[in-house]
């Protein structure tokens, strides 16, 4: 039986029927999941995607954090279901208090889309383990708030533990300190990322398909929870 993975969509959601879509071309079944509702329908695991939820309005995330479907997101997540957040995903996943940090508005004080070059600098949680240390992708990255932040002491913590999962090469796009692109939880089963890998896992409508190990990771990692 193939693996379930949901996708949350939020009011203001732009990239959940993209993730969909990449959660079937891996070979998993998709479910779309409501964020006013809690029940997550027996997936196992669940995406939070890119765009704008609840027109962020006050603060990036800030809201959607409070939504019936987050308090399952966030036990299911405690348990050590693997959850992945696509830019305001990961935004959401900061304000839940799932990874810590913040996004911030880009440095550049404007909207930024690229194709962006980022290196894989861990391979061990469960969205990444199907690529090589170091290896170096190229990702869509679309934000206008994109700039991680956190204290000194937690950007040691997130270095010492392996636990910074993706840079930024050839350029910051938004002034992430230390040029973070992403990170995980301490278990590896959450991560947040700004670059968005459910639009790089087709040839026609992407720059590479690197997106696509992303997906086949979490599988793995589910067939190996087996």
């Amino acid at each position: 039986m193939a693996a379930r993975i949901g996708v949350v969509t939020f009011p203001g959601s732009l990239d959940d029927v993209d993730a969909l879509r990449a959660v079937r071309l891996s070979g998993a079944e998709p479910v779309p999941l409501w964020h006013g509702e809690a029940d997550l329908q027996g997936v196992d695991a669940v995406i939070l995607p890119g765009g704008f939820s609840y027109g962020d309005y006050l603060r990036c995330g800030a809201i959607s954090r409070f939504s019936p479907v987050m308090e399952s997101v966030i036990a299911a997540a405690g348990a050590g279901m693997p959850v992945l957040g696509i830019c305001n995903g990961f935004q959401i996943l900061c304000e839940a208090h799932l990874l810590p940090g913040a996004l911030i508005r880009n440095d550049v004080r404007t909207f930024v889309c690229v194709d962006q070059d980022l290196e894989v600098t861990s391979t061990s949680t469960a969205w990444t383990s199907d690529f090589a240390p170091g290896q170096q992708i190229t990702i869509v990255l679309k934000n206008g708030e994109g700039g991680f932040v956190a204290d000194a002491d937690t950007l040691d913590r997130l270095e010492g533990e392996g636990r910074v999962v993706f840079r930024y090469r050839n350029g910051n796009p938004n002034g992430s300190y230390r040029d973070i692109a992403g990170i995980s939880n301490e278990r590896g089963n959450v991560v947040g990322l700004m670059p968005h890998p459910e639009h790089n896992v087709d040839p026609l409508t992407g720059p590479t398909t690197d997106g696509v190990a992303f997906f086949t990771s979490v599988l793995s990692a589910l067939t190996a929870r087996v």
